[in-house]
């Protein structure tokens, strides 16, 4: 079964209409069907919020009777990952969960660092001005 079927049979075992699903998925009526049609791409925030509206996982939203699902993972710190199976699935998303605490963790010696500069660049004008002073 697709994700956009599971989603659709999922919706409609809690009786809810599609204008129902579009309003608490904040969306158009027509945005949504095309998701339940398998005509747009579903993306992890997407597939997230769905799963917590139909108060599922979303890995069991996303798996599937098929034993060859893959999926791709971009990460904004531009690799792409391409996998199948909920094990390199999950595996990946750590993996990039602990790549983007490295870059915070760079970001914050980098922040560290200019505040150095800019205090060392601030010291060194004072110093400057007491010299031209005498």
């Amino acid at each position: 079964m697709n994700i956009n079927e599971k989603i659709r049979r999922i919706r409609e075992s809690k009786e809810w209409s599609q204008e129902q699903m579009a309003e608490k998925l904040n969306m158009s009526l027509n945005g949504y069907a095309k998701i339940e049609r398998g005509e747009t791409k579903l993306y992890l925030d997407k597939l997230e919020q769905i799963a917590q509206i139909l108060d599922i996982d979303v890995v069991e939203l996303i798996q599937s009777g098929e034993k060859n699902i893959c999926f791709q993972i971009e990460s904004p710190l531009g690799s792409v990952y391409q996998g199948g199976g909920e094990t390199q699935m999950l595996i990946e998303i750590e993996r990039l969960k602990l790549e983007l605490s490295h870059s915070r963790e760079k970001e914050d010696l980098l922040n560290r660092l200019l505040e150095q500069k800019d205090s060392e660049i601030k010291a060194l004008k004072n110093l400057l001005e007491h010299l031209n002073l005498k």
